[in-house]
């Protein structure tokens, strides 16, 4: 381990780390608000602030197995330096700044990892790719919005049967203040998921540099400090996508919003618990598709779909050919 890295360096990589977990929220914030905003629940000024908040108060539910997946389960730590970890963070912001500008919601996380591998590899090589880590995290790229899909689908099934007696004014009415409680489920969800991924880059970091000792873990400031950043991100809003999200896709109710959020938040949590870094917004996206898909088939607009699914899978190689170039101009350019 080298701990030679000067304290201003070292404190400029967290801070563009945190910059990243800002641009996370920012760009992120459709994920917990574009139901509830498009059912006209509450306002986008409003939501964001309820989002932010359940963003911020994740750390007190969740534990850090996510963060412990990013800082040792994608690249081996003893390879990660601060060339590394710069390279892996611009080659996320960029992608995240390009998809924000474009509308399309694609994932951070994957941004992330992307950028990790892309850093990692440019440096050592591919044997640095810690394979076991990596495969969970592509599985969960498939089965996230998969899971998020059925688990809509079934709520919104069983959630139609059970109001099959009640007028639309009764239904409407309740499902106005259920959104509420599956809005802030989500947003808790999302907090505890997409906030790790930056605490285990930061606790990495501090890790490779000698600043934790022998054993990897996340020091309690770094976690007030994403859970803060990511908040602070999503207050700030993120408009284009949520109208991607909420508008484009699917024409949304407010009981078809509940199912949406309740079955993505509960992806969320099954992941954050079992420490897999999923895509809030290939989960949340997933479940809009499925309480579409509920009404008719045709109800979902399938070339939207199809647009933010081609975002997903250009995300980590983009990230990461952005990080390896990055990671060459800055070993070129003298960094030690």
């Amino acid at each position: 381990m080298d701990a030679s890295l000067a304290l201003p360096v070292l404190v400029g990589l967290i801070v563009v780390a945190l910059l990243f977990d800002f641009l996370n929220g920012l760009h992120d914030a459709a994920n917990s608000i574009a139901t509830i905003v498009s059912t006209r629940v509450l306002r986008p000024q409003f939501a964001v602030a309820w989002a932010a908040f359940f963003n911020f108060i994740a750390f007190a539910v969740f534990g850090l197995h996510v963060a412990e997946t990013i800082g040792t389960g994608i690249i081996h730590p003893e390879v990660i330096d601060s060339q590394v970890i710069f390279a892996a963070l611009i080659g996320a912001i960029v992608w995240n700044v390009v998809t924000w500008a474009l509308g399309l919601p694609s994932s951070s996380s994957h941004a992330l990892i992307g950028g990790l591998l892309g850093a990692g590899i440019a440096k050592a090589g591919v044997g640095v790719t810690v394979w076991s880590g990596l495969t969970k995290t592509l599985l969960a790229i498939v089965l996230s919005p998969l899971v998020g899909f059925l688990l809509a689908l079934v709520l919104t099934a069983i959630v139609t049967w059970a109001s099959v007696r009640s007028t639309p004014f009764a239904v409407d009415r309740a499902f106005r203040i259920l959104q509420f409680a599956s809005a802030s489920l989500y947003s808790l969800g999302h907090g505890g998921n997409d906030a790790q991924k930056t605490m285990g880059i930061i606790a990495v970091l501090l890790y490779s540099q000698g600043y934790l000792g022998s054993e990897f873990s996340v020091p309690f400031w770094v976690v007030l400090a994403c859970q803060a950043a990511m908040a602070l991100g999503t207050l700030m809003g993120g408009w284009r996508i949520v109208r991607t999200m909420g508008l484009r896709i699917t024409k949304l109710t407010p009981m078809q919003g509940f199912c949406a959020e309740t079955g993505g938040a509960a992806t969320l949590f099954i992941a954050t618990f079992l420490g897999v870094p999923v895509s809030t917004t290939h989960t949340i996206t997933g479940a809009i598709v499925g309480v579409g898909a509920a009404r008719r088939v045709s109800a979902v607009r399938w070339n939207v779909a199809g647009s933010i699914v081609w975002a997903w899978i250009f995300t980590l190689p983009a990230a990461a050919i952005v990080a390896a170039a990055t990671y060459f101009a800055v070993t070129l350019a003298g960094w030690r």
